[in-house]
């Protein structure tokens, strides 16, 4: 997890697990009980910066926040959890059902080869109510199970063989997605679009380290007012949602380019190189060099990200 400070939205591979980097291959499969039970069926709002995770749940009820919004859910009902989407669940005492992990940009790759309607469905949150009781049985467990089979038994093209079965998935996640989603809990659209007006702007001028009043003017908010509507909606603050988008920036910058550390800090907008390393430290708990040097090594390893599997390991 990053460093739990409560400017910094908790970012995990599974919930309460060290945050895995993204450009690892990797899938794992578990039932929801497994890590929601633990945490009192109440897992804390979070993020994945490169896994999307699938939730079928089979039985119980719950609530769902899924970035800008909150929904009431029921079993049967299939849940979307793309990468970087801030999500988190509140759930019954009976609640059961799949979860699959997976990287998501190799998902997106095969994807557009074989069929690129599925980016949408890939990059988009949702809830899909599924209507009668395992009506949707038949198509959908028989693949979780497989992935089941696959996560948990490591052999030969395990990678592989994990990676089509979630491509079949999503092809059944897609054909379900005319079903009417519930209506969300009480947020405002006028709050939506502020959010979502938000994280476009973080995204367009996060290297220039402009001032909170910058972003809350053009929502015709005070900073104040912005961070309030951040931590109602996204459970963080605003501040916290940029130093985020800045820190995937650079982790993403330090893997896979061969900059200096001076000229990512300056690429990344910060004065000076030791001003960067501070921030990165601060957030990471390691200086970028030592990241790049941890990260680098872990991608030679033969074996990967091992998957948690069977031995208790998480639900979302």
């Amino acid at each position: 997890m990053k460093k739990t400070h409560s400017r910094v939205i908790p970012s995990y591979a599974l919930y309460g697990d060290q945050a895995q980097p993204g450009w690892k291959n990797a899938f794992d499969f578990e039932w929801i009980p497994q890590r929601s039970g633990p945490n009192n069926w109440e897992i804390s709002p979070h993020l994945h910066e490169s896994f999307i995770q699938i939730l079928y749940l089979t039985h119980g009820a719950g609530e769902v926040l899924l970035d800008n919004a909150k929904w009431r859910v029921n079993a049967p009902c299939l849940l979307i959890v793309p990468a970087q989407t801030v999500h988190g669940f509140h759930f019954s005492g009976d609640v059961n059902g799949p979860v699959v992990t997976a990287t998501q940009r190799p998902l997106e790759s095969l994807a557009a080869l074989v069929m690129p309607e599925l980016l949408q469905t890939i990059r988009k949150p949702a809830v899909m109510a599924l209507g009668a009781e395992g009506q949707h049985d038949d198509a959908l467990m028989p693949l979780f199970l497989a992935l089941e089979r696959e996560a948990r038994a490591p052999a030969v093209g395990q990678f592989a063989a994990g990676m089509s079965l979630l491509t079949a998935l999503l092809v059944q996640v897609a054909r379900l997605g005319q079903t009417t989603a519930p209506a969300p809990l009480a947020l405002s659209l006028r709050k939506t679009a502020q959010i979502e007006k938000f994280r476009a702007l973080v995204n367009a001028h996060f290297k220039k380290h402009l001032p909170m009043a910058f972003y809350a003017s053009q929502l015709g908010v005070t900073p104040g007012q912005l961070s309030r509507l951040c931590r109602e909606v996204l459970g963080t603050s605003s501040l916290a949602l940029i130093n985020a988008r800045l820190i995937h920036e650079a982790q993403r910058d330090l893997v896979f380019t061969s900059s200096s550390i001076q000229q990512l800090a300056d690429a990344l907008g910060f004065a000076d190189e030791a001003y960067f390393g501070r921030f990165f430290r601060k957030h990471t708990g390691l200086t970028p060099r030592e990241f790049r040097a941890k990260a680098l090594q872990s991608m030679l390893r033969p074996d990967g990200w091992p998957g948690t599997g069977a031995d208790g390991a998480a639900a979302p």
